[in-house]
């Protein structure tokens, strides 16, 4: 009898520390009815931004992370969008006299700290409980650019009011009612937003395998979309305008006094186009790889649409955005500033608005060692240094 007592006690103790440990794992996430986001609120050490990827897999459902961390089909075109900045090399400059090099800059009017913003991105619910407005504040805090999504899953309002007055661009996904849209555009307005970012690179949803093999549906609402919980990406995309035109610039240009930013820029002559119809600004941009597999690398083509543009207008840059030197780069190669996506999402599902923040300083920091090491003591500098293209046998590769 005995020895059942003492079996019957240490298997409750057992028990009672595995509840335990659940109970503590869970206290990082909140639940979205079966859906269970982060709520950590804590500033996050990064040595380096790959890190983050898979800390972030292991405190968010599958579905989400897969939706946040995917590309399209193979997902090649999103992997060459890092690597394709391994093709080129930076002189490091010696005696060239920087000291504590200056990374502020500016962008369509507005004084930033550094070269680098927060892009757009859909549903940053997905990773933490603020969502948008988390890493609005934290984006506010880096002193920087937050960008928010149509598809984002806190409001305008709520977005705007964590910015606390910081600069905050809307980008604009037309669906088919055109009332819809210009109330949108409207509303962003009111809120104090300062341009307006019209993505056309998505006229219809990539193939994202991952989203279609997790059987993937958004578990909370997008405010500015009707019905979407329980939607796909892919049937969002097509309930959107799928036969854009450069007369839907000017029809977003004949809406509002904001600058229009064009997103989605992968060849010059879609740059010429956008220009001609009005663009304020040029993001170029292959959607993070999530739209076609096989397109190049987004920094491949950056340096020939630079040359088209010809400093007409701004260019935003992003795709594969993860380190001081791919902010360099994409400088030296013809963009004003650059944008991040996923490591925004990363950093506030490990520390909320302060786990952006984070992000922001880890680049802010790794850039200016950087530019210290090239002999760059402002980001204007930058766009006057030649990049070195990288031989592979024997036949170097043009930029």
């Amino acid at each position: 009898m005995k020895k059942t007592i003492f079996i019957l006690s240490v298997a409750l103790v057992f028990l009672l520390i595995i509840w335990v440990v659940v109970r503590m794992h869970r206290a990082d996430t909140v639940t979205h009815g079966d859906y269970q986001a982060s709520t950590r609120d804590e500033k996050t050490t990064i040595y380096d931004i790959d890190d983050l990827e898979g800390q972030v897999a292991q405190i968010i459902p599958v579905g989400g992370f897969d939706y946040i961390r995917g590309g399209a089909q193979t997902e090649n075109t999103m992997r060459r969008n890092e690597s394709a900045f391994d093709m080129v090399d930076i002189y490091p400059r010696v005696m060239s006299g920087v000291d504590n090099p200056d990374t502020r800059t500016q962008i369509l009017g507005i004084d930033i700290s550094m070269p680098i913003i927060a892009a757009p991105a859909a549903a940053h619910g997905l990773a933490h409980v603020s969502a948008e407005a988390g890493s609005a504040r934290g984006v506010a805090a880096a002193g920087t650019i937050m960008s928010v999504s149509t598809y984002a899953s806190s409001t305008l309002a709520e977005v705007a009011g964590a910015g606390n007055g910081a600069p905050q661009w809307f980008q604009l996904y037309l669906s088919k009612d055109d009332v819809a849209n210009r109330a949108l555009v409207k509303s962003a307005e009111n809120q104090g937003y300062r341009a307006i970012i019209l993505t056309v690179d998505a006229p219809i949803g990539g193939n994202r395998v991952r989203d279609a093999r997790n059987n993937f549906k958004f578990p909370l609402d997008l405010p500015n979309v009707p019905r979407s919980g329980g939607q796909g990406i892919g049937a969002i995309f097509a309930a959107a305008k799928n036969d854009l035109t450069p007369f839907d610039i000017m029809r977003v240009k004949s809406w509002t006094d904001l600058p229009i930013i064009v997103k989605g820029i992968q060849h010059p002559d879609d740059a010429e186009v956008a220009i001609a119809a009005g663009a304020d600004a040029i993001w170029v941009s292959n959607h993070g790889g999530r739209q076609l597999d096989g397109a190049p690398a987004a920094f491949d083509v950056l340096p020939e649409i630079a040359k088209r543009v010809n400093k007409r207008v701004p260019i935003i840059f992003d795709s594969g955005i993860r380190r001081g030197q791919h902010v360099f780069k994409a400088i030296a190669s013809g963009a004003d500033v650059v944008a991040i996506g996923r490591p925004v999402i990363y950093g506030l599902a490990l520390g909320g608005w302060r786990g952006v923040e984070s992000v922001f300083e880890y680049l802010k920091t790794d850039l200016q060692r950087v530019m210290w090491l090239a002999g760059a003591q402002t980001v204007e500098e930058i766009k006057d240094i030649e990049l070195r293209p990288r031989c592979m046998t024997a036949q170097c590769v043009e930029m």
